[in-house]
């Protein structure tokens, strides 16, 4: 059934295949796209077939070394064989995101250390290299530490802006932090706090905090409101389609941003209903 989203919609959330549902919403509608894809743990994803959208376009930015994106892909291919599951899943779904981004836009793309580094590389080549902004590292220090390697306690975000000359990005907005050494600043600085680095200090949802909603991949309100306060507006678009526990959702209306969630497994859905009553429900 196709999705009846607008710019003068209420804020909805779409129960539905996020490709599907993404391939019916209007070019250019979203400030922010924040996406916290399924890592990949080597399970089969369903495939679809996709072609590059940057690098085939009139104008476009040269990709990764002025290399063509599809040799780019089918390297990575090569290298290793989980790749191509994974990808075939979440390729389509970026060329998309590219698409649906404002000119003044900015993408956030949540993984981990097993995708982030193919992550970059196609990213390059879909955006153009001139299109990246930032690598977040979000560090945390909870649950198990191996006695085989250093425990692996942080997730990278990528930062891609859909046009280098004129993206949204106001750091004033951000909430400061601390000062890890507030001995070395003047008082007034100490308690004004300072604006977060490409490096956060965050800590996961805590299990028995107010935001805990039960859902397993739930992440931390602190750590989209920097991404929504930055790279948005009030009266703005953020768009999540891994939407999970809803937790864009949250912040944005805690932020005067307008949202729209989708996602396909009902036990996110039955979370959001709970979490955001104020939002209008769509089966796609």
């Amino acid at each position: 059934m196709p999705v009846s989203w607008t710019p003068a919609s209420a804020d909805t959330v779409v129960h539905g295949d996020n490709l599907d549902v993404l391939q019916t919403l209007p070019d250019e509608a979203f400030t922010v796209i924040y996406l916290d894809p399924p890592f990949n743990t080597g399970r089969s994803q369903t495939r679809h077939e996709t072609h590059s959208v940057r690098g085939t376009r009139a104008g476009a930015v040269a990709g990764f070394k002025g290399v063509q994106y599809e040799r780019i892909r089918g390297d990575l291919m090569k290298y290793d064989d989980r790749f191509d599951d994974y990808w075939s899943f979440l390729e389509p779904r970026l060329a998309e995101a590219w698409r649906l981004l404002a000119d003044d836009g900015t993408l956030y793309l949540h993984l981990d250390y097993r995708e982030a580094h193919y992550a970059k590389v196609l990213l390059d080549a879909l955006f153009g290299r001139a299109s990246f902004l930032n690598e977040i590292i979000w560090a945390y220090d909870y649950g198990a530490k191996s006695q085989r390697h250093w425990p692996t306690k942080h997730d990278t975000i990528l930062v891609y802006v859909k046009n280098a000359a004129s993206y949204h990005f106001d750091s004033s907005a951000v909430d400061r932090e601390p000062y890890m050494a507030p001995g070395l600043v003047t008082p007034e600085k100490a308690a004004r706090g300072k604006l977060p680095t490409d490096v956060w200090w965050h800590t996961i949802v805590s299990p028995t905090g107010r935001e805990k909603t039960g859902y397993p991949t739930q992440k931390p309100e602190g750590v989209l409101r920097r991404i929504v306060q930055a790279s948005s507006r009030e009266g703005d678009w953020v768009l999540d389609f891994f939407a999970g526990s809803g937790t864009t959702g949250a912040v944005a209306t805690a932020l005067g941003r307008r949202y729209l969630l989708v996602d396909e497994n009902p036990e996110a859905i039955a979370v959001m209903r709970q979490r955001l009553p104020g939002a209008s429900f769509e089966k796609a």
